[in-house]
């Protein structure tokens, strides 16, 4: 297939994909803009100035009242929609507001699942700490990292019960490996009243008949998701005082 190309003065004036040279299409349109720009020039300083200095003046030197009252309507519905819209916009900052709306309401600590998802592991841990420091366990720590022996979180409950955290953010669920190995280091090394093992994403059926087995507490997703949102620890698993 052959290409024809235009050319004018020895220049270019079509490109290879059809297109205007670039230098061209500016001349182009600065010739266009040039000639409307003169139109619009001609019909501001001739049409509209020749209107409003000769047609309208003559308009209000022969009719001076209705001019006068033309004007002042015009001013006074300007005024009235002014205060209307001030109105309306002034209603928006008073309403009535019920005596119990006004008591001061603490915020609860929650968090969505994508959000305890989308953290770090250590960020993970302490969402957790934050959690039982909601629901009033003291001195809650985030203790893991290098060296932890299973511990990620520690606190003391209501009952002056040692409470151990370990929290997996695995994306897959929790093994029965990982189930034994916290449960002897949560009751042997770290004396541990009430262990507790969370998994964003639950626990394999033979972690679940080995931690039943040895009265060991998991938190799989559903309560998980429970205690995220609001609920007390020990409600969501059925932890009731000692006293």
């Amino acid at each position: 297939m052959f290409r024809i190309y235009f050319r004018a003065s020895g220049g270019v004036v079509f490109e290879e994909d059809g297109s205007l040279d670039p230098l061209l299409k500016f001349l182009l349109y600065a010739v266009i803009a040039l000639a409307v720009g003169k139109m619009l020039w001609k019909w501001l300083t001739e049409d509209v100035l020749r209107w409003i200095t000769v047609d309208l003046w003559c308009l209000v030197a022969d009719h001076p009242w209705w001019t006068a009252l033309t004007v002042v309507g015009g001013l006074t519905l300007l005024l009235l929609l002014a205060g209307l819209l001030s109105g309306l916009s002034g209603a928006g900052a008073y309403r009535y507001v019920d005596e119990a709306e006004t008591a001061d309401e603490p915020e609860v600590l929650t968090f969505k699942m994508k959000q305890l998802a989308s953290m770090s592991a250590s960020g993970f841990e302490q969402a957790c700490a934050d959690l039982l420091a909601r629901d009033g366990f003291r001195q809650p720590r985030r203790v893991g990292g290098a060296g932890d022996l299973g511990a990620d979180v520690t606190a003391w409950d209501g009952d002056d019960r040692l409470v151990i955290l370990q929290c997996k953010q695995y994306s897959s669920p929790v093994g029965s490996g990982h189930v034994q190995q916290f449960n002897g280091a949560a009751r042997l090394h770290h004396r541990s009243d009430v262990p507790i093992m969370i998994a964003l994403n639950g626990f394999t059926q033979p972690a679940m008949d080995f931690a039943r087995r040895r009265a060991l507490v998991l938190v799989s997703r559903p309560e998980l998701n429970l205690w995220a949102h609001g609920q007390h620890l020990y409600d969501v698993l059925g932890i009731e005082s000692a006293a």
